[in-house]
């Protein structure tokens, strides 16, 4: 089968790039609003970039009348956010997080989320997320009808159970992130994982 992304079937490029990328990893994004409340609002069309300097993008869609939706916005004024990680106990309200709310609420408020202040930005984390990226904004790129928003990964939160001392590693057999399968409604859990030795 054959798909004509660009012409026959451009309608259809969101629903079979979404359902073949997979699992996609979920950023769930805090800014501030001018009025001080703090938006919360998922994406799965995120990833890092690199270490040095380390920094990672996500990428916020238009809404429907092709305007900016909130957490750009917010963004682009502010020059900063957190990348909230996501794990299976929070899913549920995460998703309940992506519903369209006006501008000037907080999701975080109308979910009962607790948020907890971040210690180089003004914008605050989810308390309950297992890790949490404080970024200063990079760049925007606008690319046709794509945002890219580019950050700056300035200090990360995370569990202490997540966390070796030791080897100043991330513990993956105790961290067990949900990924973002096929539109509308499916996700993955991430914890039947195995190991691959690469070649050094």
């Amino acid at each position: 089968m054959k798909l004509d992304l660009l012409h026959e079937h451009a309608d259809r490029a969101y629903p079979i790039l979404a359902a073949l990328i997979t699992p996609r990893p979920i950023a769930w994004v805090t800014t501030l609003h001018e009025n001080g409340k703090v938006n919360a609002a998922p994406f799965s069309f995120f990833n890092m970039i690199g270490d040095d300097p380390p920094m990672l993008m996500f990428c916020p869609g238009n809404r429907e009348d092709g305007t900016p939706k909130d957490t750009a916005r917010n963004c682009r004024r502010t020059g900063e956010f957190v990348v909230n990680l996501v794990d299976e106990p929070l899913g549920e309200v995460m998703v309940r997080t992506s519903a369209s709310l006006a501008e000037d609420l907080s999701e975080t408020e109308s979910e009962g989320l607790a948020t907890s202040a971040s210690s180089t930005i003004a914008t605050p984390r989810i308390a309950q997320a297992p890790a949490a990226l404080e970024c200063k904004l990079h760049d925007i790129w606008e690319l046709g009808g794509n945002r890219m928003i580019i950050g700056l990964v300035q200090c990360v939160h995370v569990r202490d159970e997540l966390f070796d001392p030791v080897t100043l590693r991330i513990r993956a057999q105790a961290y067990h992130s949900i990924g973002r399968m096929a539109v509308p409604d499916w996700y993955c859990r991430t914890d039947d994982q195995y190991e691959m030795k690469r070649p050094r």
